[in-house]
């Protein structure tokens, strides 16, 4: 469709020719524009975020500490159990450490039958302090 079918005048011979048709507001006017900054007032207010965010924090230190009374019975537990048990440990050990040590003085005879003023089982530092034996194999090398 053409510029002269809309504007009714057939014929024209120039853009210039054609009478003007400006854009106006609707009747009544245009809706007023906000321009003001107004911010809706949703969601929780500040004091109602803190509060929430305090009771979450202590509920959860409250179960903490809950915890730790639990972990903490049950190392009791654990520490009295292997109380109780250690006379018996003690004793299986101090058992395998004579057979081991009866063996460990029959090899060391069995070796040094040859060497004159040796005494078998005789400390050889003399240090005069005794020091506790290992744990485990007492010469893991000869046997």
């Amino acid at each position: 469709m053409t510029e002269a079918a809309i504007r009714n005048k057939p014929g024209m011979a120039s853009v210039k020719d054609m009478p003007l048709l400006q854009d106006g507001p609707p009747p009544g006017g245009f809706a007023p524009v906000r321009f003001a900054r107004r911010i809706p007032n949703k969601g929780p207010s500040a004091i109602a975020i803190f509060l929430a965010t305090f009771g979450a924090f202590s509920w959860g230190m409250y179960q903490v500490g809950k915890g730790n009374k639990i972990r903490r019975a049950l190392k009791e537990e654990k520490y009295a159990a292997r109380r109780a048990i250690l006379p018996i440990l003690q004793a299986e050990e101090d058992e395998r450490f004579v057979k081991e040590w009866k063996k460990y003085l029959e090899e060391e005879a069995r070796i040094m039958k040859d060497v004159p003023g040796w005494k078998v089982g005789e400390n050889v530092y003399n240090s005069g302090r005794w020091m506790p034996p290992a744990t485990g194999e007492l010469r893991p090398d000869i046997w």
